[in-house]
């Protein structure tokens, strides 16, 4: 049977419309070899893949938005590229955490350099979360500023809380919230819900990783998501990755992989249907 990322069904953020299986960019950055990397980006966009989210601090052997422009330029008139800013990492690769004005203005032209673009479809603000009040509007405010130079088409936010979202909405409009979400981490329950209901879409990172976050696929998996492995003959990592995409209409899967089984693997799951049996047992 044909796999296409497109069986995951489409949502539509701000005025693009992009299939709800994507592809993020981090994962493909430590091969020495480009090619390896640039082979997967072009594979995903042959199975239907037009949503890649990326960001210019992902970078090891090679940077993710510089393998995007090699293997994807001229970009296919329905690719949509989500990258994000609030964050740079030095030479010595440690990260940084840089929100003021003067600061996101450089990362977006980094990543309008690297990735070879005069605009960036969508720019998520990553933050860290604290405790208390944290307040993101003067950086929301100064990326709604590029946006209105007409540097970037739409604003995402990262990292972030409800609140974050109430207070970035009161300034320009939100197309995406993406934040750390898996079946054994459901912290977010409820701004998922809240995304769905304000029409904003909900992007889940570390949906396979798990608690294992940076380190890659976990390993530890709950009997339920072994149990309705083995009776739709699946992995355990595609009924993770299935199963937030059962989360609601408004949510986006964007796993990644630098190799090109386990990519293949990844869409195949965009055609996966669970009943609310499957579903009961998984909750």
């Amino acid at each position: 049977m044909a796999v296409n990322a497109g069986d995951a069904g489409t949502w539509t953020l701000g005025d693009r419309v992009v299939n709800r299986m994507g592809f993020g960019s981090m994962r493909i950055t430590g091969n020495p070899d480009p090619q390896v990397a640039i082979g997967v980006l072009r594979r995903a966009i042959e199975l239907g893949v037009n949503h890649i989210d990326t960001a210019a601090y992902y970078f090891e052997a090679n940077f993710a938005t510089e393998l995007i422009r090699s293997a994807l330029t001229p970009y296919p008139d329905d690719l949509v590229i989500t990258t994000k800013v609030g964050f740079f990492r030095d030479d010595a690769g440690d990260w940084h955490e840089a929100r003021s004005p003067e600061n996101l203005r450089e990362q977006v032209e980094d990543n309008l350099r690297r990735l070879g673009r005069d605009h960036l479809d969508v720019v998520n603000l990553r933050i860290i979360k604290r405790a208390g009040r944290d307040s993101i509007a003067e950086s929301f405010g100064a990326l709604a500023d590029l946006r209105a130079e007409g540097l970037i088409r739409h604003l995402g936010i990262s990292n972030v809380r409800v609140d974050h979202l109430d207070e970035a909405q009161a300034i320009a409009p939100v197309v995406c919230v993406q934040n750390n979400y898996a079946i054994d981490n459901r912290a977010d329950d409820e701004l998922l819900r809240v995304c769905g209901a304000r029409g904003v879409a909900y992007v889940p990172f570390f949906a396979i990783a798990g608690s294992a976050r940076e380190g890659g696929a976990t390993s530890d998996h709950s009997e339920a998501v072994s149990a309705v492995a083995a009776r739709h003959d699946l992995s355990p990592h595609q009924v993770r990755l299935a199963w937030t995409l059962h989360q609601g209409d408004h949510v986006l899967a964007i796993p990644g992989t630098s190799n090109q089984t386990h990519l293949e693997q990844n869409i195949a799951v965009a055609g996966v249907r669970f009943t609310d049996a499957d579903l009961a047992e998984l909750a």
